[in-house]
């Protein structure tokens, strides 16, 4: 079971399938702004696909295939952060989140993003992760810039979103770099 401590307010932990009608919920709260970025909104009707998401993310978990995660603040589920394109072999992640809008502004993501990428870096011995955001997603944008990523380009037409494709700000971080960030006190 994962669970990680982040601070006296904020904890991430691997969604179990009790946690799908509190999931169902949250994403159906914030339907309307989710929208806007998160392609996969449309096919999340009921508590079942929560359910079935919750499922094959536990999968994946189980397989070394990555991990996601509910975002608690307060023990509360305010959003989802996840590892994912996880490359064993080239020793290297993606991050994604989202984060209920209740909860904007408060550094929840940022300090979320910080403790995936410290267990990343720490536990899994990786040596890049990658966040990928929509070039005019300037809030999701921010958490990389906040963190010391660097942004590498832009992957044209990288994702679908709904009746369109999007560009998308590729960002990176290696390990030597996060460790440097920690020796000068940046994180």
């Amino acid at each position: 079971m994962f669970k990680y401590r982040i601070d006296s307010q904020l904890e991430l932990k691997l969604l179990e399938p009790g946690d799908a009608g509190e999931l169902f919920r949250l994403t159906d709260d914030n339907r309307a702004y989710l929208r806007e970025w998160m392609p996969w909104i449309d096919m999340t009707q009921t508590e079942e696909d929560s359910r079935g998401f919750i499922e094959s993310t536990r999968h994946k978990w189980a397989k070394g295939e990555g991990i996601t995660a509910g975002i608690l603040a307060e023990g509360k589920l305010c959003g989802v952060i996840d590892h994912h394109s996880l490359n064993w072999m080239n020793r290297k992640v993606a991050i994604g989140y989202w984060l209920a809008a209740p909860a904007q502004g408060r550094g929840i993501m940022t300090r979320a993003c910080r403790a995936m990428i410290d267990y990343a870096f720490g536990e899994l011995k990786l040596h890049r992760v990658e966040i990928m955001a929509g070039t005019a997603n300037m809030k999701s944008r921010a958490i990389p810039e906040r963190l010391g990523f660097t942004q590498e380009g832009v992957a044209r037409g990288a994702q679908k979103l709904y009746d369109r494709y999007i560009d998308l700000a590729v960002y990176s971080l290696l390990a030597d770099e996060w460790r440097l960030q920690s020796l000068d006190g940046g994180r």
